[in-house]
């Protein structure tokens, strides 16, 4: 990371205390942001992440929220204004899953998966692009301030069984786009990024399995399943002045899952 720098820069980070998010707070944290990371309900973990953080010199706060909760959006912000000084980076990371074939699938899993997938990444965001305007230019930072949201290759790969997921993810990249165009004008910076297939706890179960995830690597080109790191460091990037010039951009991190690989002994 050390050519990466964030030095004197603020940065919130939802869903942060395991796996992509965690990996990405504690990327932030090396690269010099000072970083406020959300759990909702595993404070352990959290707190785990920021201890780790700040034995390394970082100055890193675990704050609950659930950021479906349009009120606990503007408690984090808040939370970040006295701890931070303010804030100049968001990554709205946080998501759910809750799986079922489509006929099964209840209205109950579609809402809560579409509240925090969908609604409560435009909740934070904005939320931060409020403070961002607020706070004007600063002279840590080419831009005024940055967004990058946590999207999936489902953005573009329907995904049988996980229609909640895969429709969150599809509204994900256009509430992107729509940001990045309306905002860009204002120095207001907004990517994604899009992992395909993440070492996580979510999908342990695969990745354990020796036959299982050499099912999943036929999905693969690169022939390895990714790591939260490869996705930090990308993130890392993605909000640091090197990448200044990227707007409105998803930047696939899946070993080259959306080149459709079945395709590549001619289908």
């Amino acid at each position: 990371m050390t050519d990466i720098l964030l030095t004197g820069q603020r940065a919130v980070v939802t869903g942060a205390s395991s796996g992509i998010g965690a990996a990405t707070a504690r990327a932030l944290a090396s690269a010099g942001a000072a970083v406020v990371l959300t759990y909702r309900s595993s404070e352990d973990e959290a707190e785990t992440v920021a201890e780790e953080a700040r034995r390394d010199g970082a100055e890193v706060h675990a704050v609950q929220a659930d950021i479906s909760k349009p009120e606990d959006c503007a408690r984090l912000f808040d939370e970040a204004d006295r701890l931070l000084g303010g804030v100049d980076i968001l990554v709205a990371n946080a998501g759910v899953q809750k799986d079922a074939a489509f006929a099964e699938l209840t209205l109950k899993d579609w809402q809560t998966v579409l509240d925090v997938n969908l609604t409560g990444q435009f909740l934070c965001a904005q939320e931060a692009v409020r403070r961002f305007r607020d706070q004007g230019i600063v002279e840590t930072s080419a831009a005024r301030g940055k967004i990058v949201f946590t999207s999936s290759v489902h953005q573009g790969i329907p995904w049988a069984g996980h229609a909640n997921y895969a429709t969150a993810k599809g509204g994900l990249k256009l509430l992107m786009q729509s940001m990045a165009q309306e905002l860009s004008r204002e120095k207001i910076r907004v990517n994604a990024v899009a992992p395909g297939a993440i070492k996580t706890d979510i999908n342990k179960d695969v990745w354990q399995d020796d036959e299982a995830e050499k099912d999943l690597l036929k999905l693969i080109p690169y022939g390895r399943v990714g790591v939260p790191d490869d996705v930090a460091r990308a993130v890392a990037w993605l909000v640091s002045d090197a990448a200044d010039y990227v707007v409105g951009t998803t930047l696939f991190i899946d070993g080259g899952m959306m080149l459709y690989p079945s395709f590549r002994d001619n289908g």
